[in-house]
């Protein structure tokens, strides 16, 4: 048997409820604070259209594109350039030497 009878119970659970709205209160109140502060930040105000926002990510898709394209060739032409100065290894350094001769007839115009 409980030691509490039902009605103990039921106002202690009564009780219970009455402390959580306060706090339920304060936390909405917290949230609508959040919620003002981000949609005063600067990237709701700019990006405020959905044309805008889809133009920024296709130039920024471009540009890491170009970045990408940059970046590649620049560490292929630098790892085959120190490939083609294997002479020591003779599969490398004869591998090495055809990409190199291959890069010199195709940027020599």
């Amino acid at each position: 048997m409980p030691d509490h009878p039902a009605s103990d119970t039921t106002t202690a659970n009564r009780n219970a409820t009455d402390r959580a709205e306060p706090d339920l209160a304060r936390e909405i109140a917290a949230l609508r604070r959040e919620v003002t502060q981000l949609n005063a930040q600067r990237f709701f105000q700019i990006n405020g259209s959905v044309w805008r926002v889809v133009g920024v990510q296709f130039l920024r898709g471009l540009a890491m594109g170009f970045g990408t394209v940059v970046g590649a060739t620049a560490l292929v032409s630098i790892i085959a350039f120190s490939l083609s100065q294997i002479d020591f290894i003779p599969v490398i350094g004869d591998w090495a030497a055809e990409i190199a001769r291959e890069i010199q007839e195709n940027t020599t115009p």
